[in-house]
């Protein structure tokens, strides 16, 4: 296959597909396939309600159609999944959007088609888990009917700034040529370059351990702020301080949620104790920073106790529940573990988020969003997530919502030191 004779399909169209499928609109000719028939719907309507792409840049892919019609899909030759990955309720990689996509994909692929994975997985999974399923749908047989890629995803949800086209993509393929091929198709609208990786394995390797790095190194800066919080030293001066070393990592403590930091890294745990090796620092950087919703309210209730403000029966307002600022992304979201541990303390609870589709939220965790907070209506504010809205309501807005005595908690040092009553 030469690359002006490839026919291009994205499967899946949420914040890692959209993005991509319109880049190479812009280009060439795509279908974009999702089983989510409303998405469809709203996307041929020229809008993304994820906000990843605008609707002017929508408009501009001229090449782009959308479908959910598996049918269709029959007149691509080149496939790119970009599916979730999301882990069960024990914590175990659920690969089932991944399976299900390698079934539709088998079930219209062609001799001479490549497959090009971009969902987050543990090393292997591409040729040991998703491979098997197009042979057994499709009949054909990998590396001599048909072959694959991986090119992990490098998306930051609400960035502006490093789109999907000026991150370093690295690409792979299953054999030098159509690692060559897919190169080459990544080039075309990768504007920052790419990284040809030497196999697929590798590729899927330095993927998940992009992100487990960026974990171990947060669950690091946490521990120190547990440290530093019960020596009464301001975390955020300390961090300030050590930042003027040339080297030092600039990472913040806080709630650790969204689709990949607190994802990844039980991806490779479940590879590693599959052959046999247990991982020590990892595991614990992944303890350490699930317990970070319970130690926020632990500190909450702690201070309302000592000024005299009866917990049962308090009423808190928990402000955002997205996973990360100016994004209406909630999945992963630790917030709601702060929301359910001060469930267990008999607390009512409102959460605000501007950014948040209530429905969305009621699914995802049962979690109403109020519209507006009431003034002078709060023993405790937690404000949880750093949208432009809540900085510039100032310490005085916020602090308004309050009644004259209450607790405020910055999590996300939105507020100067002197503005708040704990921070992290």
């Amino acid at each position: 296959m030469r690359i002006d004779d490839i026919k291009l399909a994205v499967v899946g169209l949420g914040y890692v597909g959209l993005p991509l499928a319109v880049e190479f609109g812009k280009k060439r000719s795509v279908i974009g396939f999702d089983i989510n028939a409303r998405r469809i719907a709203e996307l041929r309507g020229g809008h993304d309600h994820t906000m990843e792409v605008e609707d002017e840049e929508l408009a501009q892919a001229k090449h782009l159609s959308f479908t959910d019609e598996r049918e269709k899909l029959r007149e691509a030759n080149v496939y790119i999944v970009t599916v979730p990955t999301p882990i069960d309720a024990h914590k175990q990689p659920d690969l089932t959007p991944l399976i299900k996509a390698s079934e539709t994909i088998g079930s219209v692929l062609k001799r001479g088609d490549i497959v090009i994975y971009e969902s987050t997985v543990y090393p292997g999974a591409t040729e040991e888990d998703c491979v098997p399923v197009l042979e057994r749908v499709s009949g054909l047989k990998f590396n001599h009917d048909f072959y694959a890629g991986y090119s992990p995803e490098r998306i930051n949800p609400g960035d502006k700034e490093h789109r999907v086209s000026t991150i370093k993509k690295v690409t792979s393929g299953s054999t030098p040529e159509v690692a060559e091929l897919i190169d080459q198709l990544y080039q075309q609208i990768i504007t920052a370059g790419t990284h040809k990786a030497s196999c697929i394995r590798v590729a899927e390797a330095a993927k998940v351990i992009e992100n487990t790095q960026r974990d171990v190194n947060i669950a690091l800066i946490n521990e120190l702020a547990l440290i530093f919080n019960k020596m009464g030293i301001d975390t955020e001066d300390v961090l300030k301080a050590a930042g003027t070393k040339w080297n030092f990592l600039p990472f913040r403590p806080g709630l650790v949620g969204g689709h990949c930091i607190g994802v990844d890294p039980y991806y490779l745990t479940h590879k590693a104790q599959s052959i046999g090796y247990h991982p020590e620092i990892i595991l614990a950087g992944r303890r350490l920073n699930d317990s970070m919703g319970s130690y926020v309210v632990s500190q909450l209730v702690k201070t309302m106790t000592k000024r005299r403000i009866h917990v049962q029966g308090a009423r808190v307002l928990v402000m955002g529940l997205t996973f990360k600022e100016n994004c209406p992304d909630l999945r992963n979201t630790r917030v709601v573990d702060i929301v359910q541990e001060l469930g267990e303390y008999s607390v009512d609870v409102d959460v605000y988020d501007p950014w948040v589709e209530p429905e969305e939220a009621v699914a995802e965790y049962g979690i109403t969003p109020i519209e507006t907070p009431s003034k002078g209506h709060y023993d405790g504010i937690v404000l949880a997530v750093a949208h432009r809205e809540f900085v510039h309501m100032g310490a005085d807005a916020i602090r308004a919502l309050g009644k004259p005595q209450h607790v405020l908690y910055d999590l996300k040092y939105v507020l100067p030191s002197h503005d708040s009553d704990l921070r992290l």
